[in-house]
Formats: structure tokens, sequence, C-alpha cells
């Protein structure tokens, strides 16, 4: 049986109002577009319009997955980041909004060679060189999955000639090269904190989001590994927690990088630490 937009947004936003989802209406908007092929604001403007078989057992597929808390990203296939679209799996982490703070840091200053420690879906690095067409990057990441993911999104915007990728735990397996920034969003959340997440997290691999030690451990490493890498004067830039500026920029300081600074998001929460190379390399 047939069933209008209108009759097919209330009984979604039912569902996902009864799952505990705060934004049920604008949800349901959303997934009855995707399964449509229009944009959200189409939908609203045209709810006495129908949806074939084919649509409805789609938007009911799309359905169980949100009640079962399954990231939108991961039921779309892409979030949309920094002006750009990139292709989500539950091989990669979902980006975040607050990482787009990352983004925006290390474009404040001008950089030609950037190394992106654990890239993910690409999309901190492939923003950076969409924005500095000049510039070149190395995408580093262990998981051979993710890697593939970020292939995709690079081939999507047209950035394969000035990227390259290498599958490596950090800096082991990274050839000898300077860049003047290196940006990473590390696995930080404290193993303890995991279990009071949402449950959208957890369909996320673990291995992006903790370090299972203290949520510390990846910025040491990174830290030490990047003297190798990073030119006079280049800067190393870090996404945090809200609550580990301090314990970051220890890290820093102890490993001698200087000019090191805790940046907040637009939530006025400690969200990036940047530094530059230590004093010996800048003389």
């Amino acid at each position: 049986m047939s069933q209008s937009f209108q009759t097919a947004l209330t009984h979604a936003g039912q569902r996902l109002s009864g799952a505990g989802i705060e934004e049920f209406r604008r949800e349901a908007r959303i997934l009855l577009a995707f399964v449509v092929g229009l944009d959200p604001l189409q939908v609203s403007m045209r709810v006495e319009e129908t949806l074939n078989v084919e649509q409805s057992t789609k938007l009911e597929a799309a359905l169980r997955s949100r009640v079962a808390r399954v990231p939108m990203s991961h039921i779309l296939g892409y979030r949309d980041f920094y002006e750009h679209r990139f292709i989500v799996t539950p091989d990669v982490l979902d980006p975040r909004p607050e990482t787009e703070e990352l983004v925006a840091h290390a474009l404040s200053a001008p950089f030609e060679n950037v190394l992106d420690l654990g890239t993910g879906s690409g999309c901190i690095i492939l923003s950076l060189l969409a924005e500095n067409s000049s510039a070149r990057g190395v995408a580093v990441e262990q998981s051979a999955k993710a890697l593939e993911v970020a292939r995709r999104n690079a081939e999507n915007l047209r950035l394969t000639d000035r990227l390259r990728f290498c599958r490596s735990d950090w800096c082991q397996e990274l050839p000898t090269e300077q860049f003047d920034l290196i940006v990473s969003n590390p696995p930080y959340i404290h193993p303890a904190v995991m279990k009071g997440l949402s449950p959208e997290v957890h369909h996320e691999p673990i291995s992006a989001l903790t370090d299972n030690i203290d949520g510390l451990s990846h910025y040491a490493t990174i830290a030490h590994q990047a003297h190798g890498f990073l030119a006079p004067q280049g800067r190393l830039l870090f996404e945090i927690g809200y609550d580990q500026g301090a314990a970051v920029a220890e890290i820093l300081s102890k490993e001698g990088y200087g000019d090191i600074a805790i940046l907040e998001d637009f939530d006025h929460r400690p969200r990036v630490v940047s530094c530059r190379a230590r004093a010996e390399k800048m003389e």
C-alpha cells in the first residue's frame, strides 16, 4: 500500500522518537529525502507525493537501522564536513563538527607540505588540500580499510595528484621527509568514559576512539616521533578532548616543542593544541 510523504514523515518521526532520538523530526525528513532522492527541503514542499514500494522498503530498512542507533552517516554513506561531502563507513571515525576547528587552525598559517597521522576518512587532510591548492600531503593510517575510504574520498575530490598514502603505525613506516605542518586527531577517549558514550559511537571502530590506556598515550608517541619529520619552525596540531589541554601541553613541553597554545572550539571548550618544532631545529 502506497503512503504519502506526510504519512511517512509522521510514522518515521514516531519510530525515531520512541527510540530516544532527540532530533527525530529532522532525521525523519533526512531519511525520507535519502530514499526518494530529494533534498530534505524539497520533501517538506512535496508532502502530498507518494512513495513507491521500493522506496517504502528502503525507508523501513533505514528506520530499523536508525532505531538500532546506527549512525546516520553509516545509513546515508556520507558525512558533510568543512564544505565537502565525505564517504563514511563503519571502518572510519565519523567526522565531527568540532574537528573542523583543527582544519581552521591549520589553515591560519601558510604550509606547503602536510602530514596527517591517523587519517581515517581523510576528511582533515583533504579539507586542507582543497583549501590550499599549492600544498601537497601524506595521509598515514594503520587500517587498510580506512585507507581505502580515504583514497575514495581523494578521488571524489580530485586530489589524488597531491596526496600520497602510507599504511603505518603513526610514523614507524613513514619514509624520511620534512613537513611544515603535521596534524592529527588521535584516539583520545579515556577507556573509562567509553561505556557512557552515545550508542552511535559504539558502531565506530574502537581503535579510532580510545587507546585503551589513558587517552594520552598516542599524543606522547606522536610528539616523540614527529621530531624526525617536522621542518624547522614547522607546526604540529592535535585535536584534544575538552579536559586534555594541560596534559597534552605538558607532553609537548617535555618533548621540547615551543609556542604551545591551547585553542578553543566554537563552544569555547579546549579543542586544539598547537606547537612548533623544538628550539634546536629553529636556530
